[in-house]
């Protein structure tokens, strides 16, 4: 059903660990692509999404961070720590450097989890078809896959991901935005199941600049407009300065504490909302990455809470 996608930092695994019991009886399922060097938090992760009987697709070969040349040791790591643990797939990404051969070198590494492709910025899918058949789960991301390419794949399980976080500086995202409708039609795009990469985006930086405004990103069911996704930015007052990340932060809360309080926000009260009520009484800043896993979390259950209620 649905497949966040999250590109493996410290904050983003947190978030999949603090939600895995929500995932898991959502039948949600992560899709991890590993950016960091040390696995450490990758399995954790992984026990917690296991602990929780809980799905996830782990990428061997990752396109970005300290992984991007040689992924050997995350095969290694799902052979070795999961191997009996069967609701792990693993995930095959398939980009501009992918060829064929490439690929049956992968599948020939001897994997142990079933294998899903990640479609992204491939250019052959009639001979990859032709060559591997329909027995695999195929993701496509949606910026690089047209639907005339994810017509080679119709006899297989299907899932589209669409990044509806739009990226740009902080201070210059409106109050609130249009993020998603792929919850309400995947099927009719012929879908098995959908998916986005949350309030972070597909764009991939190993660190953000300095904070000249902060903002709160957070998703909610716009039941006004056919319940799509739309996404708040709270973004501080203040805007010119790199200084005070946590004077910025309060400012930002102030304003997504007024939302809440009008009754009018259509915010779910989720337990990512819950804690940053709690973070505005004392007018303690936990750092922006915590800032950022509440947001996650809060994306989750949001889905989550929708999903149930179809």
């Amino acid at each position: 059903m649905y497949y966040p996608y999250f590109r493996g930092k410290q904050f983003e695994l947190l978030a999949i660990r603090d939600t895995a019991n929500v995932m898991a009886e959502a039948g949600f399922t992560p899709i991890i692509e590993p950016v960091r060097e040390a696995l450490n938090g990758l399995e954790r992760t992984l026990k917690t999404i296991k602990e929780n009987d809980g799905r996830a697709i782990v990428i061997i070969n990752p396109a970005c961070g300290d992984h991007s040349t040689d992924g050997q040791s995350i095969a290694q790591l799902l052979k070795n720590e999961f191997s009996k643990y069967e609701k792990i797939s693993v995930g095959i990404l398939l980009d501009k450097s992918m060829t064929i051969a490439k690929v049956d070198n992968l599948l020939h590494s001897d994997l142990v989890h079933e294998v899903t492709f990640i479609h992204a910025g491939f250019d052959e899918p009639k001979a990859l078809h032709e060559r591997f058949g329909d027995g695999y789960k195929h993701v496509f991301i949606s910026n690089y896959c047209s639907k005339a390419y994810r017509k080679h794949f119709s006899g297989s399980e299907r899932v589209l991901i669409k990044d509806g976080f739009e990226k740009r500086r902080n201070a210059d995202h409106p109050d609130s935005e249009f993020f998603s409708d792929l919850h309400l039609n995947y099927e009719e795009e012929g879908m098995n199941g959908f998916g986005d990469f949350l309030i972070v985006g597909d764009e991939f930086s190993e660190s953000g600049g300095p904070a000249y405004a902060v903002a709160i990103h957070l998703t909610y069911i716009n039941t006004k407009h056919e319940d799509e996704m739309y996404i708040y930015h709270f973004v501080s007052t203040t805007r010119d300065t790199p200084t005070d990340p946590a004077g910025k932060f309060a400012q930002s809360l102030d304003k997504l504490m007024v939302a809440l309080n009008s009754g009018k926000s259509m915010l779910l009260e989720t337990s990512a909302i819950k804690e940053f009520r709690r973070l505005h009484n004392p007018s303690h800043f936990p750092g922006l990455g915590t800032v950022k896993k509440l947001s996650m979390i809060h994306h989750i259950e949001t889905l989550a809470d929708f999903m149930d209620g179809k």
